[in-house]
């Protein structure tokens, strides 16, 4: 069962019909748990003890940290006493990071680090990482579940208060709209959410069936008639030219965010109708004109993970540019080795570290120099500006999406003055996409200028659709997307992450 299903449609229906019929926030958190382990197991029945147990344990390692220092200690003895609580409150905090970090490992990287270092103890590596990754299969959304365990740990560290309501936190651990993909959400800010339980007014049902729908449209419509074009020029490198490579990168990148998007779309509708307000997770990010603000609106809770949880324990922009530097291709590093096992995620982690690094430097020459702030602020500069942005970003997703280096490496060997193979484009443009690459180029950029449209009017004009035309809009969106998706909608490409 997925998203966009009609086998989830009735499972939804199914969840809300019970979820506001019952009484009491205990039923109500059951009810949630249970319809999280059932949508979970419709995908992944072998991996729904290990997660239990891994909340659980979480769970149980957020109560340690909660334990007070005892009161009764003799004004002589409270200093030793108080180091001591911290270094105990230290090494479970320790424990708890490395119990999620073990189990993130073991399942996703065992494979690539035996092929990429296994040489040493091992006569052939590469073989011994296929066998091992042919028998284990990464539980989907283990990613997204081990950075929210880790920031519940960290939260409770510093001050917040633990929980002591396991089915409270469980039923936000698993709640099924975001278990799998996210977005990453916090327990402080989400359970907060339980205590003012109330039936959704008529304008925020009607907002939760327009993001489903809106979601729809950017998976169903969008992102999988993209990914036809992205899979046939990348699986026929040694075919495609110049030309199409550009294309193909392009295409990518607008699947990407249509995909993800269109997944945050409906996790969120989804949660709206059970009356919760998941994070906003993109906002409009190809239109920004300088690699920090990318960042802020590109998986903007993966993002807000990073700084809270990486980048400002590292010491942030606290101590000097230098090290500011150095942190930041620190923290896009790791968040490259999040992405995936491949040394192609960590290309594209280090390439992101260094634009962020190129940037901070930009901006400490800005703030002396007032001529480059100047032209920096100017229309031709942000347009400028603009173009180096995204000419970085798009260029980083293709080791994104060919993680495997030679694929990526024979790209970026290509992107210029390599000419297409004939029978390429025949089979490509005429027999299955029916159209030539210029009209399908126009049509990406007519895209984009859509995009931008609807930022000027939601952004600067600050028009928004009323209710009464989004509940019109609901069912067009859903039965376009119904009819004219693909034969086969490819699963969500941040399930692999």
């Amino acid at each position: 069962m997925t998203f966009l299903s009609i086998l989830y449609g009735l499972f939804l229906l199914s969840v809300l019909g019970l979820y506001w019929s019952v009484e009491g926030r205990s039923l109500r958190l059951l009810v949630l748990l249970v319809a999280s382990l059932v949508f979970y197991s419709s995908l992944q029945i072998q991996y729904v003890l290990l997660l239990l147990a891994m909340t659980f344990i979480t769970y149980q390692i957020g109560v340690a940290l909660s334990a007070p220092l005892d009161w009764r200690i003799e004004d002589k003895d409270w200093q030793f006493a108080q180091q001591a609580w911290n270094r105990r409150r230290l090494k479970v905090l320790v424990l708890g990071i490395s119990l999620n970090v073990g189990l993130l490992v073991g399942f996703k990287y065992i494979p690539f680090l035996v092929a990429s270092f296994g040489g040493i103890v091992l006569p052939d590596p590469q073989a011994s990482a296929d066998a091992i990754a042919s028998r284990l299969i990464a539980p989907l959304g283990i990613s997204f579940f081990t950075f929210e365990c880790i920031a519940y740990l960290v939260d409770v560290y510093r001050g917040a208060p633990a929980t002591f309501d396991f089915l409270k936190f469980s039923a936000y651990k698993l709640f099924f709209p975001k278990l799998i993909s996210g977005p990453i959400t916090r327990f402080h800010p989400f359970a907060a959410q339980f205590q003012e339980q109330h039936f959704p007014k008529t304008h925020q049902i009607i907002e939760g069936l327009w993001l489903i729908a809106s979601g729809a449209v950017k998976k169903l419509l969008l992102a999988d008639h993209l990914g036809t074009l992205v899979n046939l020029s990348f699986s026929n490198l040694q075919r495609a030219g110049s030309g199409d490579l550009w294309l193909a990168t392009f295409a990518y990148g607008l699947q990407l965010y249509f995909d993800f998007s269109g997944y945050v779309d409906v996790a969120r509708g989804t949660a709206t109708l059970l009356g919760f307000d998941l994070p906003q997770n993109f906002n409009f990010p190809y239109l920004t004109a300088n690699i920090a603000d990318f960042w802020r609106r590109w998986h903007m809770t993966l993002g807000d993970w990073l700084r809270n949880y990486l980048y400002f324990p590292l010491g942030g922009s606290r101590q000097g540019l230098a090290r500011t530097c150095l942190n930041l291709l620190i923290v896009m590093l790791i968040a490259g080795i999040w992405h995936g096992a491949a040394w192609g995620f960590v290309v594209w982690g280090i390439l992101h570290g260094l634009f962020l690094v190129v940037h901070r430097l930009n901006h400490a020459i800005a703030t002396q120099l007032t001529a480059v702030a100047a032209f920096w602020a100017s229309i031709p500069g942000v347009v400028l500006a603009w173009f180096i942005t995204q000419f970085a970003v798009f260029f980083a997703w293709i080791f994104f999406r060919l993680p495997d280096l030679k694929d990526s490496w024979l790209v970026v060997q290509r992107l210029w003055g390599h000419p297409a193979d004939v029978q390429f484009t025949q089979k490509v443009y005429v027999e299955t996409l029916q159209m030539d690459r210029l009209h399908i180029a126009l049509l990406l950029w007519g895209v984009v200028g859509l995009m931008a449209i609807a930022y000027l009017v939601q952004r600067h004009f600050k028009l928004q659709l009323n209710w009464t035309l989004k509940i019109l809009l609901v069912p067009v969106c859903l039965y376009a997307a119904w009819m004219l998706a693909p034969n086969e909608s490819p699963p969500y490409i941040y399930f692999d992450f």
